[in-house]
């Protein structure tokens, strides 16, 4: 693997390549990567002088994700092949996630891999926290049936949300710091509000390693 010639000409410091050293170590715990495929790799992460040399590395492990996210601003071609197009989506391969909040609710942090939520809410709602799962290429589903209720949806920049719910005397309100242009994944809302409705924010830890 080696990186695009679009890439970014800065030098990968130890930290840069000590990243995606970590990144490639979970994913061979996880059973994603052999043992020959975690040694090339490694060896070219070791050997990697440029920045833009090391996303290929990590780009289709679900463990490597985050990581993509975070360096998205500075390396847009982690994000996109080259010719400038986003890829194209996929949900994960993962096991689909439920939650049930009647009138309360709770902080729900979706891992990688998961490539839907289905919530189920009555006069209450949770905080739902994408930036783990959302990444490059990555298409993430929650299906909502809310009456009299809605979750707070935290998504890290360069997201794509797709409203398809159906809304009676109801609606979704999506942060315009929120709308992405689907470089780190697509976001899609389906099922029914009544009297309802979720609000999609930038998620702040996003914000913050952004600014950083």
């Amino acid at each position: 693997m080696t990186g695009s010639d679009d890439a970014p000409a800065f030098r990968a410091s130890d930290a840069d390549r000590d990243a995606v050293l970590g990144v490639l170590g979970e994913a061979l715990a996880n059973g994603r990567l052999t043992t020959e495929e975690f040694d090339e790799r490694q060896n070219q992460a070791l050997a990697a002088r440029l920045l833009g040399d090391l996303p290929p590395l990590i780009q289709d492990l679900p463990e490597g994700r985050r990581l993509l996210a975070r360096q998205q601003p500075e390396h847009p071609v982690s994000a996109r092949p080259a010719g400038g197009e986003n890829l194209p989506v996929r949900p994960g391969e993962g096991e689909t996630s439920s939650s049930v909040a009647i009138m309360g609710g709770k902080t729900l942090l979706v891992p990688p891999g998961t490539p839907k939520l289905i919530s189920y809410l009555l006069m209450g709602g949770d905080d739902v926290y994408l930036t783990d799962v959302m990444g490059p290429g990555v298409q993430f589903t929650i299906e909502s049936w809310s009456m009299w209720a809605g979750n707070d949806i935290y998504v890290p920049s360069g997201v794509r949300v797709i409203d398809k719910m159906t809304n009676i005397m109801a609606g979704n309100d999506i942060a315009a710091e929120a709308r992405g242009d689907g470089s780190n994944g697509t976001l899609i809302l389906t099922g029914v509000n009544l009297m309802a409705g979720h609000d999609v924010k930038l998620d702040p830890g996003s914000r913050t390693e952004l600014e950083e």
